[in-house]
């Protein structure tokens, strides 16, 4: 069955509108075999008008129909026998080792010894049944999700200031009438290019201002005259927030009227940012003081005018202090009165497909469905009537991911793991002890489509369905939630996590009941939902389909809430609480010294062509052409006194690992920092580099600061031959 249908993309957190189309010519099915053919695909991508897109699509978008018949797409349960080779077995005899292994691990070590790690790719109805499933079926406190290492920084800020936490609490087309943006730690020109449309109007005003320690491809677009570009020493964006906060305060720039009625905590801020002042931040940042003060100053004329937003992603987030550095970048929103305000704003660049719907339902290790804390009785009592269980039953908080991962194999640790839409050997910190710890398990699961890293090193691998296949709902980056629809009948062999989670649920006894259909759930999740600060009681697949808008909290009866605080703030007073902060970081060192070699700071993030542990977009053909390999981007001062020249082999180390790739020089960044992207394997794995150090608040890892040792390598091998050694 082959089929037309308006749907959105299955990559990042725009959720680009298009339409899929039956191809001209279809292809035969994929046939797995030694030597994968490249088939033409089946369906045919159009870009569709919608407010986040307006009919246009990145790279990544336009290729994605060709995953759907890829020769390596995985069509039947794997088993890893004795020599380490998966062969496949029936779908009967691997569910009944899936749930036999359930049963042995509750046994010998306790419920708490079966853990579960799910995804932001899931579909609201997926990640609503997997924390149902995990608390429920299995009993286990023990699930996170990747988006702990995506959102959480910024989750537990909005959540501290705000009282509740949705990316962007307005549409993104309000960015397009803005006269000042100051853009923090996000390279949406790469990451989600269809959204620099809304970038377009404030650069022609001159108003754009980019904060990151590269001069990335949205930094650049601040030249001639499309605003400015500060570039800071990488893990110092904490200090440049408060300096431009003191500007705010010490020049009378601040909205005094909207902090006295609106929000609690001004005089404690306040004093906290005394230390502050431009020229200190400069020293501490690199960024020259008039740069700070003119940022503070367009801020605060952008918000008497068409209005102001300040804007986050991961570079200012995926650190040890990334909840405090978030909620700095807020307090300045706040002490500019820009929340609340109708032409301006505070918002998170959500990165995940459904990195917003994703952590709303209960895969978080604190949270159950409608974003309520698990720690609750109000929130427990309501989800066991859902649920038809005693509240009793229902687990308390388990571990946040890295502590989750950490435990793995560990005598009282999860020792039978559950991995659904996640890479996890390619995409945690410290990447060499979680595959140790994968290793270490006595049975690993994996749900995947392809034979990702992870899912090489699991027992037991189920094959699921590709976003094409499915019926289901997400919610982007606006918190809009959205339909996705089928337009192709999946492989005969492969199975929705719906139906693997009802079947194993049966042969484990589980009380409550696991539909294996989309919408059905969907009910469900409008009912668990209900109440909570992520209200989806009001929204049902025949709106969806009638292409009405539902920005959530949306309850029964309402319209939904397009842009959020214009009365009030989700605090019991209904103000939003600034919260001093402070620095607080440790710089580490990256180990023994080397005398050929200089200790550098590594910052890691994504290339346009791919997306997340690059276990997709790595076999497309024309992106994987585009962005072979992984990089070392440095700068050619620091190259040139190392003696790398552009495209030799280079080291960066640390106690962690190696990553050995080719040298990329370039003066877009900083002479003491290097640059990795971590879409790539192996001894090319940025994050055999990262440190599993996390944030105290929201558990996120230091993906962005960590200290190596950079250095040439003499050894005439390609980054390729290193990889095919490594994998014989």
């Amino acid at each position: 069955m082959t089929t037309s249908a308006n749907t959105h993309c299955p990559y990042c957190a725009l959720q680009c509108a298009m339409t899929l189309t039956p191809a001209k010519e279809q292809a035969p099915a994929a046939t797995p075999g030694p030597v994968p053919v490249a088939l033409a695909p089946l369906l045919e991508v159009s870009g569709r008008d919608f407010p986040t897109n307006r009919g246009g699509l990145c790279r990544k978008g336009w290729t994605s129909a060709t995953l759907l018949n890829h020769p390596g797409r995985i069509t039947e349960p794997l088993l890893k026998g004795p020599d380490g080779i998966h062969r496949p077995i029936g779908w009967d005899q691997a569910l009944d080792l899936a749930a036999q292994s359930v049963r042995d691990a509750r046994a010998r070590h306790g419920a708490d010894a079966v853990g579960v790690f799910g995804g932001g790719g899931l579909t609201n109805e997926k990640a609503y049944m997997l924390g149902k499933f995990a608390r429920v079926a299995l009993g286990t406190s023990r699930i996170d999700y990747n988006g702990r290492f995506c959102m959480s920084s910024a989750a537990a800020a909005g959540m501290r200031a705000f009282g509740v936490d949705r990316g962007l609490p307005f549409p993104l087309e309000a960015l397009d009438t803005a006269s000042t943006i100051l853009m923090l730690g996000s390279n949406v020109a790469e990451t989600m290019p269809p959204f620099m449309q809304h970038l377009q109007g404030v650069r022609d005003a001159g108003g754009l201002i980019v904060v990151d320690p590269r001069r990335s491809a949205t930094a650049a677009f601040t030249n001639d005259g499309g605003g400015l570009h500060l570039q800071p020493r990488p893990g110092t964006d904490l200090a440049l927030l408060l300096g431009i906060s003191h500007v705010v305060i010490h020049e009378n720039l601040a909205d005094t009227a909207f902090l006295q009625d609106r929000t609690s905590g001004f005089d404690a801020v306040a004093r906290s940012i005394n230390a502050y002042w431009p020229e200190r931040v400069q020293s501490l940042t690199g960024v020259p003081a008039g740069l700070i003060r003119d940022t503070a100053r367009r801020l605060a004329a952008g918000a008497r005018q068409g209005g102001s937003y300040i804007l986050t992603g991961r570079g200012v987030e995926q650190h040890v202090d990334g909840t405090d550095t978030a909620t700095a970048a807020i307090n300045l929103s706040l002490l500019l009165g820009l929340p609340g305000s109708a032409h301006s704003g505070y918002g998170t660049l959500t990165g995940q497909g459904n990195g917003q719907g994703g952590r709303e339902h209960g895969q978080k290790a604190d949270q159950l469905p409608g974003y309520r804390k698990i720690t609750d009785p109000a929130a427990r009592a309501h989800m066991a009537r859902v649920w038809g269980v005693p509240e009793e039953t229902i687990p308390g908080p388990g571990l946040p991911a890295v502590q989750l991962l950490k435990s793995l194999g560990q005598p009282d640790g999860v020792r039978c793991l559950f991995v659904h839409a996640s890479n996890i050997a390619v995409a945690s910190p410290d990447a060499n002890s979680i595959i140790a710890g994968l290793r270490s398990l006595d049975f690993l699961m994996v749900c995947d489509f392809f034979m990702s890293e992870t899912a090489a090193e699991a027992d037991l691998v189920l094959p699921v369905l590709q976003w094409a296949e499915e019926e289901g709902t997400l919610t982007n980056l606006e918190g809009r939630v959205l339909r996705r629809r089928r337009a192709l009948a999946p492989p005969a062999g492969a199975r929705s996590e719906l139906w693997i989670m009802a079947r194993l649920a049966e042969r484990l006894g589980a009380p409550s009941t696991f539909s294996e259909d989309p919408e059905t759930v969907f009910e469900e999740l409008r009912s668990a939902s209900a109440g909570g600060l992520a209200d989806y009681s009001g929204i049902d697949y025949a709106m969806l389909d009638r292409g009405e808008a539902a920005y959530w909290p949306y309850p029964a009866g309402s319209t939904g809430t397009p842009r959020l605080f214009l009365d009030h703030f989700a605090h019991p007073d209904g103000k939003a609480a600034l919260v001093p902060v402070a620095p607080r970081r440790r710089r580490t060192s990256a180990g023994g010294p080397d005398a050929e070699a200089k200790e550098m700071t590594l910052i890691t993030g994504r290339l346009l062509e791919h997306y997340q542990s690059g276990s997709q977009t790595r076999r497309v053909a024309e992106l994987l052409a585009a962005r072979p390999e992984a990089k070392l981007q440095i700068h050619p001062s620091a190259a040139a006194a190392l003696g790398i020249t552009e495209g030799a082999l280079v080291s960066a180390s640390n106690g962690r690992g190696e990553v050995v790739c080719a040298a990329e020089l370039s003066p877009a960044i900083r002479p003491e920092t290097v640059f990795l992207p971590f879409h790539f394997p192996g001894p090319e794995s940025a994050n055999r580099l990262t440190e599993a150090a996390t944030d105290p608040i929201s558990g996120m890892p230091e993906f962005k600061s960590n200290q190596v040792w950079v250095r040439p390598v003499a050894a005439p091998a390609s980054a390729s031959m290193l990889q095919t050694m490594e994998a014989s």
